[in-house]
């Protein structure tokens, strides 16, 4: 009986910890979430244009672009974290 309740209370616990965050904060990093996720579908494409062309140079190219947009895209996630800790 008194695992159940432990388990019970640490559930409980978890749930106001989750509740904690500020709406603003939530939002926050909802919208980078979806800004990063269109960002990185946007290098994915890149990537693919990348894999279907025949010069050399141009897919270098195409690959670097790629990878500096899931750069972008992890800073958009990593400055949203840290704006949201600070709300």
């Amino acid at each position: 009986m008194k695992k159940i309740a432990f388990v019970l209370a640490a559930a409980g616990l978890m749930s106001v910890a989750a509740c904690s965050k500020s709406p603003e904060a939530a939002a926050v990093e909802n919208n980078a979430d979806v800004l990063a996720d269109n960002l990185e579908a946007q290098a994915d494409n890149i990537d693919a244009l990348a894999d279907n062309t025949s010069n050399a140079t141009a897919e270098a190219v195409l690959e670097n672009k790629a990878d500096n947009i899931n750069a972008a895209a992890d800073n958009v996630r990593d400055a949203a974290d840290e704006k949201a800790d600070n709300l």
